[in-house]
């Protein structure tokens, strides 16, 4: 049986020097993801349309996606495993008269700059979500 899908947004990042908080969920429940500091200062980057010297990797897969005719199409936090969260990355890619819908396994940061940056919408599996912990603002 699929399993129903949630959409989530995008709430707030903190930073710190160890380690990225990533605050995403519903208007009833917000959850946390943990990431390294790179990301959310990749994150933050995007954020704030700060100039980047040089491409970061998201700039890079953009590029290759355009290159390939790909769309990304949505996101979707399929799991949870202690306090590590998975992701899928669906995508469309169109040659000729075949579309193909292409769904890549990827780290729930990553796809959430994607997301950010494509501005696609980004779901969590509702048990996944019944199961996340609650973050209090």
């Amino acid at each position: 049986m699929a399993s129903e899908l949630v959409p989530i947004t995008f709430n707030k990042i903190m930073q710190s020097r160890s380690y990225t908080v990533i605050i995403l969920g519903t208007n009833e429940k917000r959850f946390a993801i943990y990431t390294d500091p790179q990301v959310g200062r990749n994150i933050q980057t995007f954020l704030t349309t700060e100039h980047k010297p040089r491409p970061y990797t998201h700039d890079l897969m953009n590029a290759i996606f355009r290159g390939l005719n790909i769309k990304p199409l949505q996101i979707v936090i399929t799991d949870i495993e202690d306090t590590i969260y998975f992701a899928r990355l669906f995508l469309e890619q169109t040659s000729g008269d075949q579309r193909t819908i292409l769904e890549i396994d990827a780290r729930p940061s990553d796809c959430i700059t994607l997301a950010l940056m494509d501005n696609i919408p980004v779901y969590c599996r509702k048990e996944i979500l019944e199961k996340a912990v609650a973050v209090q603002e």
